[in-house]
């Protein structure tokens, strides 16, 4: 261990003195990308595997009633592999990403690196209805995190090799280069400056790489455009974009509600139960919302809706349009419920694949009522089918970017980008008037723990008030006499003195100006105590205040230093000028290209 530990500083000296940090930043990034195409492989292998076994041990007569078990056995498995083998908690997908930069300084622990690859695996490959994006996003950014920490990367280039990470697994698991990197500005909330973009480019590219030599080169959802956009089918485009931020809004406000609903059962076996039987019975009925749901999408985006009825209880009504309208409205009202289930059970994934399968879905259904009810025969389903999918991706992760360029890149359907533009804006534009968060920014905000694009939030997320506690302020008791704090004035640089008790709880404080006019009456230096000088402020700061509040807190008062106190008990005092000092200096770091 000691010769290992010398070679290691040996090769820091020596990639100090032959590199400049840049240029180790742009190679490190091409390694990322491709231990980030080799997490996309060996993911899907490992449920395409998964698959392939339950196939060959499962019974035709019996297909319905394994629907219903086999999502429960994938989430049990998980859940048992967490609590007794990982025993430790595993964080959804790409949340977990931006609450490592937001308040881990890009730290994302050891375990990810294997442990979403295990436990989505038994979750998606057994049913759960989920997608694989997540956990391949959270197992590469946790490969970046711990390579920049191994290579002693200070903080600013530890979020770039995360979203090189982030970016590379997107990358590879869709087979979309540009949209990844945009999907890494978008979402992992990245600055692109100018150096940034080479490390992206770099990354994504070895990551599809990989994954074209290992997964075969054909894009993942093929998409054939029959028929290009024309100027008179504009407002049809403009009403599926107000329809999928409505959906999206659905589906987020669902997807928190339920999410609510489980964590208020304590017991995990009781959310185990609950899910895992509400997602079994949802299946048994809905069997497309098994699994990720690619096959359902292909077969959607081809005007196949088959999917719908194959396994289903109601195979025999194949040919009836009314139902078949009936069961795609049911499984977009039905498939955020059934991977809010899986969620809540226990299991592991993305939620990428649900968005997808919702939005081709919805547009599909937008583009059969208007043809069959409204009379507009003209339309193209195929492509308000594509085309939804990028609605919901806009509208659900609040990502119009990531919506147009990614469906525009698994498709390759560029001849659509206009109308993908057109919907997937005013779905964003919907969907924000309900919330203002996406699905993956609402946990986050709600325990203001989010980084955003604006640049000051984002630099007051990764401050900590901890770090900027000062200590040096004389400790007085409310038992000290006057002469106590005239001598304690003589000897301190500070005016704020805090009044402590015997169990470290502060009860008060005494500024200088306070006693000013008692200095030279030397006579009552003996018979006032500071317990009746003293007083306690209106105002004070807890150690777990984020930036922001405590920002707020100094403008609310007008003053100058505050208490830093928890649980009653005094810790130190915060002042404007360092929070402002180093806040300077955060900005000047970021901004420095």
């Amino acid at each position: 261990m000691a010769g290992f530990q010398k070679s290691l500083e040996k090769f820091h000296q020596w990639r100090i003195n032959k590199l400049s940090t840049k240029t180790f930043v742009v190679i490190l990034s091409i390694l990322i990308g491709i231990l980030s195409g080799f997490v996309a492989v060996i993911i899907k292998n490992a449920v395409k595997l998964m698959h392939h076994l339950l196939k060959v041990f499962s019974n035709e007569d019996m297909h319905n009633y394994l629907f219903f078990v086999y999502p429960i056995i994938g989430i049990t498995l998980t859940v048992l592999f967490i609590k007794y083998v990982l025993r430790k908690p595993v964080r959804h997908g790409i949340p977990n990403v931006l609450y490592g930069i937001s308040k881990r300084k890009g730290f994302i622990s050891l375990h990810n690196t294997y442990s979403s690859v295990i436990t989505s695996a038994f979750t998606v490959g057994f049913g759960g209805s989920v997608g694989l994006e997540g956990p391949t996003v959270t197992t590469g950014a946790a490969i970046g995190s711990q390579l920049s920490k191994f290579f002693r990367l200070e903080y600013k280039y530890v979020v770039l090799m995360l979203a090189c990470a982030s970016a590379g697994s997107m990358a590879a698991i869709f087979k979309a280069p540009i949209a990844a990197i945009v999907f890494a500005v978008e979402v992992i909330m990245i600055d692109l400056t100018t150096f940034s973009l080479i490390p992206l480019l770099l990354s994504t590219s070895s990551a599809v790489v990989i994954s074209y030599l290992f997964l075969g080169m054909n894009v993942l959802y093929p998409f054939e455009v029959e028929t290009t956009f024309v100027l008179e089918e504009l407002p049809f485009y403009i009403v599926l974009g107000i329809v999928s931020g409505l959906v999206s809004a659905y589906f987020i406000k669902t997807y928190n509600y339920i999410d609510k609903l489980f964590h208020r059962l304590k017991n995990k076996r009781t959310r185990l139960l609950i899910g895992g039987i509400a997602l079994g019975a949802i299946i048994f009925i809905f069997p497309s919302l098994y699994g990720e749901g690619y096959e359902a999408i292909n077969s959607g985006l081809a005007g196949n809706t088959d999917y719908l009825f194959n396994g289903s209880l109601f195979v025999s009504l194949k040919d009836n349009y009314g139902v078949m309208i009936i069961l795609m409205v049911m499984v977009v009202l039905f498939k955020v419920i059934a991977t809010s289930a899986t969620f809540g059970a226990g299991g592991v994934g993305g939620i990428f694949a649900p968005t997808l399968f919702t939005g081709v879905n919805t547009g599909l259904l937008f583009a059969m009522f208007s043809k069959k009810v409204l009379g507009f025969t003209h339309l193209n389903s195929n492509n308000f089918a594509l085309i939804g999918m990028g609605g919901l991706i806009a509208g659900v992760l609040h990502a119009p970017l990531t919506g147009i360029f990614l469906i525009a890149d698994i498709s390759g359907g560029y001849k659509l980008f206009v109308p993908l533009m057109i919907t997937a804006t005013f779905s964003y534009l919907t969907v924000k008037a309900f919330t203002s968060n996406s699905v993956y920014n609402l946990q986050l905000a709600k325990r203001k723990q989010l980084v955003t694009h604006h640049k000051d939030k984002q630099v007051l997320a990764i401050m900590n008030v901890s770090d900027l506690i000062e200590t040096d302020f004389m400790i007085l008791k409310p038992e000290d006499k006057l002469r106590q704090l005239i001598d304690a004035i003589s000897i301190s640089h500070r005016n704020l003195f805090p009044i402590v008790d015997e169990e470290g709880l502060m009860v008060g404080m005494v500024k200088m100006d306070d006693v000013r006019h008692l200095i030279f009456k030397q006579d009552v230096y003996d018979k006032i105590t500071l317990k009746e000088l003293m007083y306690m402020p209106e105002h004070w700061i807890s150690p777990t205040d984020s930036m922001d509040e405590v920002v707020k807190k100094f403008e609310a008062s007008g003053r100058y230093n505050m208490a830093v106190i928890i649980h009653g008990k005094y810790k130190g005092f915060l002042s404007r000028a360092k929070v402002f000092s180093r806040y300077r200096k955060h900005v000047e770091h970021f901004s420095h290209d």
